[in-house]
């Protein structure tokens, strides 16, 4: 049996909050990497920089949020 990191939203798409200490961890290195490429982008000076590195950090956190978390009805199971 999977061990998931991010629980299934009952409605609408998406995932809830984390439920094992993984998807925190994902969450916080998130978090922290949004801030540290805010101090190395500066979004007023490197706009599309900074642009382009939170769409790779959320295209990331999507990519394992897809993999680690409990299916949802509308998702298959595999």
């Amino acid at each position: 049996m999977a061990k998931y990191w991010f629980s299934a939203r009952r409605g609408g798409l998406g995932w809830g909050r984390p439920i094992a200490w993984q998807g925190w961890l994902v969450v916080i290195v998130f978090g922290a990497l949004v801030a540290v490429g805010a101090l190395l982008l500066p979004p007023s000076k490197e706009w599309l920089l900074y642009l382009g590195y939170i769409a790779i950090l959320i295209f990331l956190l999507i990519g394992l949020c897809w993999l680690k978390s409990e299916p949802t009805s509308r998702r298959s199971s595999g």
